[in-house]
């Protein structure tokens, strides 16, 4: 697995949304950190998982998970030596509260999810703990009961600023019409007095600030200070005593270290787990049949980031064939079917539940390769073409039967001869090598071959030709068109040159051929689609192909020559052509038709001599070639 694939299938923005129902920081990084699991036995424990938490979920009612606030921290800060201050002992109260509730709950659901509900088991909830923060700690404060010191502290602390608040107010009595105001004032925790200016004098103390217009001094009288200064002495000792307190609080934490680890952990997988079951129930996710044999058998898929307004995508590959080829019209679904089964694999190996139909197959690839989009880089100095070509090496660098290949365009962004040529030596090499293989193609030259070669098969988008408009659904079993001019033609394109243009695809034999109907998957829900064995197969395709006949001039692509076929097409899909005096056995999908025989030959022609015997040679030496040469030069095909 890659991150440039899984870029390509759009997965990083599927944890995206999975993260959003995530509550807990750690929850937040078990799925950011979420990867396909490549082992069969971890993805169906996985998503055997996820669909315990959807029925937990469907129960009704919130999972009382806790949200671990301020845990983080706690957490980070354990074995450090640090001293924890009241408002981390809090937050650690709360969550000990919360594993409690959530333990208790989880074994409530035993019933419904037998599996899961037992990780709650790993919950501790260390009740000594629980209880000895209760006893310390109140609304954020270390309480009077924490020990007896700080008791008997705080006792002699309420008794010193009663005395000085008794004192304050007398002298508030006393000096009021000396005051700016009738109240008392702080100033670096000693009381003070808002004395007028001009009657600073007149009362004994030391001027500790005075207000920015100058008016009014505030004045710590002397009557106070002493009680202040054993005011603060109380405190002094109250804080000594309190941080006693909290260290040795501290110390029961660094006690139940490895338990409290294991408590945020088990959250953590908890709040994961019920972020994919969330997100599951938001795209309608159902659980999936497992194999590792590379076959898949996906009814009513749509894609996630698409909606559900989309028409489902029925899809089967891996038995008889393990190369699928999709045809069809611009626009017309082929990437978006391509991409669905390529992010659903990635989906089902990380334990997310699949929008598609109950009873569907998937399968465990240790490597899903893609090749989507253009791939063009500026920096990289890379076009199309070598992007393509790049991305194709480094996936035959790794396929082997374990791979599932996805591959968008095929032949695109090159020579179009050189490319398909290129495009079938490659779908060869990876269906030699085992991989599971599906791609998308315009060229009837990649068709034809999927047709005739065992292992491969074709599909096509279907299209409505009188609307001309897309219909988004997979039809397996024959192979489909581009239907460039009935678009043209609807779009206003000359009929004339529509003409002329099906008739220099014709004269060029790259016409699409319609093949044979064979079955196609079935949309209703449940159906198991109804597939043609390789005999079959073999047959209808063989019948769908054109047969060259005896005395035909056809160009031979790869040599770039035309020739004249001596001898018709043999079981192996061999035919002979005479090139410059030379006999040559050439695969038939390796040729089209330059001018057929009816065109080069009198109707009284006798075509059994141009096969290469014996009795034939004299004959052939003797016929007159000057009307056949003068037709073969005035018909020259198109320079390739």
């Amino acid at each position: 697995m890659n991150e440039r694939t899984w870029h390509a299938m759009d997965y990083n923005k599927i944890k995206q949304n999975v993260e959003t129902y995530a509550v807990t920081y750690l929850g937040k990084q078990h799925v950011e950190n979420m990867q396909p699991w490549l082992q069969l036995k971890a993805v169906r424990t996985a998503l055997d998982e996820t669909e315990e938490a959807c029925a937990i979920l469907q129960t009704g009612g919130s999972v009382p998970l806790p949200s671990l606030n301020g845990i983080e921290t706690v957490g980070s800060l354990l074995g450090t030596g640090y001293v924890y201050g009241e408002q981390e002992l809090t937050h650690l109260h709360q969550f000990l509260h919360s594993c409690m509730q959530l333990k208790k709950y989880m074994a409530a659901k035993t019933a419904v999810a037998p599996h899961i509900s037992r990780f709650a088991a790993s919950i501790d909830e260390l009740p000594a703990l629980k209880a000895e923060l209760e006893r310390c700690l109140h609304n954020g404060r270390i309480t009077d009961q924490a020990s007896k010191e700080l008791g008997k502290i705080r006792k002699k602390l309420a008794i010193a600023e009663e005395r000085l608040k008794q004192k304050i107010n007398g002298l508030l009595l006393k000096h009021h019409s000396l005051l700016q105001e009738h109240l008392v004032g702080m100033r670096g925790e000693r009381y003070v007095l808002p004395v007028k200016k001009e009657f600073r004098k007149l009362i004994q103390g030391a001027v500790l600030d005075e207000s920015s217009s100058g008016q009014t001094v505030y004045i710590e009288p002397a009557e106070i200070a002493h009680l202040q200064y054993e005011l603060q002495d109380c405190r002094a000792e109250e804080l000594r005593e309190e941080a006693k307190v909290l260290s040795w609080l501290t110390g029961l934490v660094e006690e139940a270290e490895r338990e409290l680890r294991i408590n945020i952990e088990t959250v953590g997988e908890y709040d994961f787990l019920f972020a994919r079951a969330k997100y599951a129930r938001s795209i309608g996710g159902r659980n999936v049949e497992l194999n590792d044999q590379g076959v898949l058998d996906i009814h009513g898929a749509t894609h996630p980031l698409l909606g559900s307004g989309t028409v489902p995508l029925n899809i089967a590959i891996g038995t008889p064939y393990k190369t699928l080829v999709i045809t069809g019209p611009n626009t017309g679904g082929k990437t978006v079917a391509l991409k669905t089964v390529g992010l659903l694999t990635l989906m089902v190996q990380s334990g997310l539940l699949a929008p598609v139909q109950s009873g569907s197959r998937f399968s465990v690839f240790t490597k899903v390769a893609a090749d989507i989009g253009d791939g063009q880089s500026i920096e990289q100095s890379l076009s199309t073409f070598s992007a393509h070509i790049q991305n194709l090496i480094d996936i035959l660098k790794v396929a082997d039967p374990s791979t599932l290949v996805l591959i968008d365009e095929m032949a695109s962004g090159t020579d179009p001869g050189e490319g398909v040529g290129l495009s079938i030596a490659i779908l060869e090499e990876l269906h030699r090598r085992g991989a599971t293989v599906v791609a998308t193609t315009h060229f009837n030259e990649i068709k034809h071959f999927a047709a005739t070669t065992p292992g491969f098969e074709n599909a096509r988008m279907e299209f409505d030709p009188d609307t001309l408009k897309p219909l988004y659904r997979l039809h397996i079993g024959d192979a489909g068109h581009s239907y460039a001019f009935a678009i043209a033609r609807n779009l206003g394109m000359s009929p004339d040159i529509i003409r002329r243009s099906e008739e220099l695809t014709r004269s060029r034999g790259v016409m699409d051929h319609p093949l044979e109907v064979k079955p196609a998957l079935t949309s209703e829900p449940g159906d198991t689609p109804s597939l043609p064995t390789r005999k079959e197969k073999t047959m209808q395709a063989a019948a769908s192909v054109k047969r060259f006949e005896i005395g035909d001039s056809v160009y031979v692509s790869s040599l770039k020559r035309t020739g004249i076929v001596f001898q018709e097409r043999d079981a192996r899909g061999q035919v002979g052509v005479l090139i410059q005096k030379q006999r040559c056995w050439i695969n038939h999908k390796r040729l089209s038709l330059h001018i057929a025989r009816e065109e080069l030959y009198p109707d009284d022609y006798d075509f059994d001599i141009i096969l290469e015997t014996k009795e034939n040679r004299k004959k052939r030496k003797l016929m007159s070639r000057k009307h056949v040469e003068g037709l073969m030069i005035e018909k020259k095909p198109d320079e390739h």
